[in-house]
């Protein structure tokens, strides 16, 4: 009886410590992730990413930083920060130990500094790339803070007389040609070559009207035309440039689907769109009321495996695309705990994790990626790199953490494709709700099965027409010899 007075008690205690103490924070995430499934629809997934701590002014011990608005990661983890409010670049090691703070520089044996800057980058040089937004110009530094060179006021015949160079986001291809996103420029992304000359526009930004606005216009007359407010192209909002050279760009265009772009070194959008909806951010929103409106994707960063990721200022999320523009997951939320954002500026990736900088929190976020997260990543770079059995084999054990989620039936199907595995592709296209991809695998199988029944085909197509030959021959002879008789010639 005691013994079992123990055991209750010891149950009571155990169910009372499970209500009292709380699980880990970092057992859940603060944010839902999600994916759109074929018909559109929101669907949850496993967290790629968990928050795992946060950069701040006073744990670096250099003060609190004040409104940045922009970062930069290097391949060796250095951590480039745009601290604007303070007017100052802070530059951190792979340790997160401040290596140097620049916030004055030797102009030709003058004292400068920096206006409110809005835009960092650093080149494959490490030389540093600033657009001094107040102070009209892009200032290049060199790693160790010495000025290297100033690109302001560009003269040109395509500029208007009175234009006003405020520069707002920067970045650098490797033959030192810089592309400049500048304040009241709907033209496109200015380009500027290595001698700091105006070279022109790259990605001009087409601007339609709405069915709606065409007719009210058709009906509007020549006065109400006058008034109207005129088709102008949007402005861009960030840049950035992947290994080969191509720019990466967004624009906060609330009309087009086009809302993020590749442009080859001619200029043209050579970005991919295949998935099944368009690559801007979320396709299912609110029209009115709070978090209401398109994303408004205010910033981009390349990723390794041809993926790159958008930042959402409206909703404050992340949208994480493959090569192939195939949404892989989204997440990311407003609040006021480690994970979720009050005023998201940038994303940039240090090693295999991310990083935020959030101008309203005055910190960068910095998350892990998760088991999910992980396979996705490894399946989808292996799939880029040609590695198809590998990526089977990965996409496979995401399927084992969500059986709901297409892309890995999608990625699985690609990688048969590839290995000429057409039948079993085309199941799992099937699965994946790709019809595209399965009319394609479809008709390889069928062009395979013909291929390979062919010569028995025509072997017995040949047999039939030449026993139907025979028969009709013989039928001919048997009749005339019938006729013959009975007419008594024999």
């Amino acid at each position: 009886m005691q013994s079992k007075r123990v055991l209750l008690l010891a149950a009571i205690m155990a169910l009372v410590m499970t209500i009292v103490v709380p699980p880990p924070a970092s057992a859940a995430a603060p944010y839902e992730a999600y994916n759109y499934d074929f018909y559109g629809d929101a669907v949850p997934l496993p967290a790629p990413y968990l928050p795992d701590y946060a950069i701040t002014g006073s744990s670096l011990g250099i003060g609190d930083f004040n409104q940045p608005k922009d970062m930069y990661v290097t391949h060796d983890g250095t951590i480039y920060i745009l601290d604007s409010g303070n007017a100052r670049v802070v530059i951190l090691d792979g340790q997160l130990n401040v290596k140097q703070i620049i916030t004055k520089f030797d102009n030709n044996g003058k004292e400068d500094g920096f206006a409110a800057p809005e835009g960092l980058f650093v080149s494959e040089k490490n030389e540093i790339y600033v657009a001094d937004t107040e102070h009209n110009r892009v200032v290049v530094l060199s790693n160790n803070g010495k000025l290297i060179k100033i690109v302001e006021s560009p003269k040109s015949d395509i500029l208007p007389k009175d234009f006003k160079f405020v520069p707002l986001k920067v970045t650098v291809d490797s033959a030192d040609r810089l592309f400049v996103v500048a304040r009241g420029v709907f033209e496109g992304i200015m380009q500027f070559d290595d001698k700091k000359v105006f070279m022109g526009y790259v990605g001009t930004i087409s601007v339609s009207p709405s069915l709606w606005e065409r007719l009210w216009r058709s009906l509007s007359t020549k006065a109400q035309k006058q008034q109207m407010e005129l088709f102008i192209p949007t402005e861009f909002a960030s840049v950035d440039i992947d290994s080969k050279g191509f720019v990466y760009a967004t624009a906060i265009d609330n009309t087009s689907n086009e809302t993020i772009k590749r442009l080859n070194p001619s200029g043209q959008d050579v970005l991919k769109r295949y998935g099944y909806w368009p690559v801007k951010g979320d396709i299912r929103f609110r029209r009115f009321g709070n978090n209401s409106g398109p994303s408004k994707l205010t910033d981009i960063k390349v990723l390794d495996g041809g993926m790159y990721v958008a930042l959402d200022s409206n909703r404050a999320r992340l949208f994480t695309y493959n090569d192939e523009g195939d949404l892989l997951y989204a997440f990311g939320d407003r609040g006021n705990q480690l994970g979720v954002f009050n005023t998201p500026v940038a994303v940039e990736q240090i090693g295999d994790k991310l990083a935020v900088l959030d101008r309203g929190k005055n910190n960068i976020a910095v998350f892990r990626p998760t088991e999910f997260g992980s396979l996705v990543r490894q399946a989808t770079i292996q799939h880029y790199s040609g590695n198809d059995n590998e990526a089977v084999k990965l996409w496979g054990q995401v399927l084992r953490l969500n059986t709901n989620y297409e892309i890995a039936y999608l990625g699985i199907g690609k990688s048969l494709l590839m290995e000429k595995k057409n039948e079993e592709a085309m199941e799992y296209f099937k699965l994946g709700m790709s019809r595209k991809n399965y009319s394609v695998a479809y008709k390889r199988y069928r062009r395979e099965v013909m291929k390979d029944n062919f010569g028995p085909f025509m072997t017995v197509l040949i047999s039939l027409v030449a026993a139907f030959v025979a028969f009709r021959i013989a039928r001919n002879v048997i009749r005339r010899r019938t006729v013959k008789r009975e007419a008594g010639l024999y």
